[in-house]
This record gives C-alpha cells, sequence and structure tokens, in this order.
C-alpha cells in the first residue's frame, strides 16, 4: 500500500476517533457508562503497554506493576487534593506539616501553572515511580524468570503494607485513603495523555534501544555477545516501564477520584498481566486493544449476566450478582484456546496487513468451482 494511502487512512480514523470521543463528551449524562467504562479502559492500555514493554519486549517476568501504580496514584493525589479539603481529608490523624506548606506554596504559584498541575502531578508521580524502580532494580534485575516475579510481586506488596501502615496517617492517610482528588475535565485529558504515554513506548521499542531490549528477550548470551551491556538495558527497560505504570495510577487516582490501599491489591497485577496475555505478549497494538475490549467486557457488556432474568413467571437459574465473571471466563478460555499467542500475537497494526487480509477474504469469495468454490446448482 501507497504511503500517501496510509497517512490518508489514518487521518480518516483519527478524525473518526475524535468525533466519537467529543459525541461522548458531549453526551456524557445519556451515554455515562460508554464515557466511564472508555476512560478505563485507556487507563489500562497504558499500564498494559508498559508491562508489555519489561515483559514482552525485554524478557523480564515483573509483576510489580501494582506497586508502582500505587506510588503514581498517592502522588499525585497528594498534589491534586484542593488545599480547602485538606482537612475533610486528613480527619483522622492530621496533615503532615509538610503537606501543608507544599499546598501553601502551590497556592501562590501563577495560574497558569495552577493550570497545568494535574499534567505536573502526573509527571512527579512517574518520576517517584521510577526513581523506586531503579533503586530496587540493582539487586532484583539480577534475578531471573520466576525469583524476579516473586521478588517484583513482594515489593508492590511491601509498599501497599506502607501506604496502609499508622505510622504514615500523616502522608498517605493510612487505610483510610485519600479522597477529593482532582479529576480529568474531560474524555480528550485523559485520551491525550494516554496516547503521548503510549506513542512514547512504541516509539522507544522502534529505536535502537527497543532492538537491544528484544535481543536480550530472545537470547541472553547471544546479545550480551553483541555488545549489549545486559543490565543497563535490563535496568533502563524497568525503569521506563515503571514510569509509566505510575502515571497510568496516577491516571486512575484521577479517575477514581478516591483511593486506599486495597485499589492496588494483587489482583490488580493479576488483570493487567491477563489484558497483556490476552492481546499478544509483544505486541503493544494488543496490549490496547485488549485493554479496552476486557474493561467494556468485565465493567459493561456482561453486567447482563449480573441481572435476575425471568421468561415469564419463570426465573432463569444462575443469572444473579456474580454470574457476569463466570461468563467472562469462559469467554477467556475460549479466546485462550483459540488464540494460543493473544489476539495480535507478537504483530502491530499495519495497513499493509489489513489490505492483505481483505485481498485474502476478496480472492475467496470469488473462487471459481474448480478451484473448490460453490458450484451453481
Amino acid at each position: 500500500m501507497k504511503t500517501s494511502k496510509k497517512i490518508i487512512y489514518t487521518i480518516i480514523l483519527s478524525v473518526l476517533v475524535l468525533a466519537f470521543l467529543f459525541f461522548l463528551d458531549v453526551n456524557k449524562n445519556q451515554y455515562g457508562m460508554a464515557y466511564t467504562v472508555l476512560q478505563k479502559g485507556i487507563i489500562m492500555a497504558v499500564v498494559a503497554v508498559s508491562m508489555n514493554l519489561v515483559t514482552g519486549f525485554t524478557g523480564l517476568f515483573s509483576l510489580g506493576q501494582a506497586g508502582f501504580m500505587a506510588i503514581g496514584a498517592y502522588v499525585t493525589a497528594i498534589f491534586l487534593i484542593p488545599s480547602e479539603s485538606i482537612g475533610d481529608v486528613y480527619y483522622i490523624s492530621g496533615v503532615s506539616p509538610v503537606i501543608l506548606n507544599f499546598k501553601t506554596w502551590m497556592d501562590s504559584l501563577p495560574s497558569w501553572i495552577q493550570a497545568i498541575s494535574p499534567y505536573i502531578a502526573l509527571l512527579i508521580g512517574g518520576l517517584a515511580g521510577a526513581f523506586c524502580a531503579a533503586l530496587i532494580g540493582i539487586p532484583v534485575l539480577r534475578l531471573k524468570s520466576d525469583y524476579l516475579a516473586i521478588a517484583t510481586l513482594g515489593f508492590s506488596e511491601i509498599v501497599r503494607a506502607v501506604i496502609s501502615s499508622p505510622q504514615m496517617d500523616t502522608i498517605t492517610n493510612g487505610s483510610y485513603g485519600l479522597k477529593k482528588i482532582q479529576g480529568f475535565t474531560s474524555l480528550f485529558q485523559t485520551f491525550a495523555v494516554a496516547t503521548v504515554c503510549i506513542s512514547f513506548m512504541i516509539l522507544l521499542i522502534r529505536s535502537t534501544y527497543g532492538r537491544a531490549f528484544k535481543a536480550i528477550r530472545e537470547d541472553e548470551i547471544a546479545a550480551e555477545a553483541m555488545g549489549i551491556n545486559l543490565f543497563k538495558h535490563k535496568e533502563l527497560s524497568f525503569v521506563i516501564g515503571s514510569f509509566f505504570s505510575a502515571v497510568s495510577g496516577g491516571m486512575l487516582a484521577m479517575f477514581m477520584r478516591s483511593i486506599d490501599s486495597k485499589t492496588f491489591s494483587i489482583s490488580l497485577t493479576y488483570d493487567i498481566l491477563l489484558i497483556v496475555v490476552i492481546g499478544g505478549i509483544g505486541s503493544a497494538t494488543g496490549s490496547i486493544l485488549s485493554a479496552l475490549l476486557v474493561t467494556v467486557s468485565k465493567e459493561w457488556w456482561l453486567r447482563f449476566f449480573d441481572n435476575p432474568l425471568y421468561i415469564g413467571n419463570f426465573q432463569v437459574p444462575l443469572f444473579r450478582t456474580g454470574f457476569r465473571m463466570v461468563i467472562f471466563s469462559i469467554v477467556l478460555l475460549i479466546v485462550v484456546l483459540f488464540y494460543q499467542r493473544g489476539i495480535m500475537g507478537r504483530n502491530e497494526f499495519s495497513w499493509d496487513r489489513i489490505a492483505e487480509n481483505l485481498l485474502k477474504i476478496k480472492k475467496l469469495l470469488r473462487r471459481n468451482p474448480k478451484e473448490g468454490g460453490s458450484k451453481n446448482v
């Protein structure tokens, strides 16, 4: 396919997506469920791509995403709680003087800086996650396979325990969590932040660093023989992946408007891993599609099964609260059986691939009887 055609198709697709987002933004009261589910889905797409960067492209089986999300979420939330609401949030043990002084200083900043404070908060939350990743990466990245997974999963639980501990009440509000967090003003804002994050990771994957990551994934010994510094590139992948996991945690805090330590339990990491596996380990496009499909299915389409179903006076058994997850599990099982490498495998979205598939379908439809097609009777 010619480059000019690809550009035209990309522009058309972008315009259609923007028009759809604009429609939902204008009619969010009428289509509140679609608005909410898509917003959460694109946030999950960011953390799924970040996990795929570490696990799928570099071959590091890390399960610490929930911990980095928690760090980013709490740092972002502390930034975005309005000064006048601080007393209402930290009403049990009070608030640290450091946070109070920081809030006073923020209120004295020019209005244009305060207007972009959500983006600054997300950036600082991401940097906090990256800093923690750089520290724990020094000992942890010397481990491999299951041992690395266990170590990073343990780190995630340590973060959650520290956040909810009574000693952190004046900073994280302990087990009571944080609320009254400034949220996104529109669906465009959420998608814009997610697009910037995902685009950066895709560009990194396509760079020389990305090729080094893939070489390490395929064969560490061969990669090292080619002159690739294993620890340096593993650390870089781990830190960047953790940075965007922390940013997605901040986005989740802005989406939910309130968070606590239970939000970032082990089940969240498993949900992210599920999205990555279904989309395809080693495919950024697959992670995006899978995040949207899984979130929409769990939170919207399958809710039908949680409500009682009557046919006349007969109540259909099993249709009750919780049955949605049974159906979701069955759907996942079917997907895994038919798409063992995920929906996209290691492939990425490509207009050329779409054109090839359409051409194959066209040839099948035009197949004559001698080639095995249907015969006229």
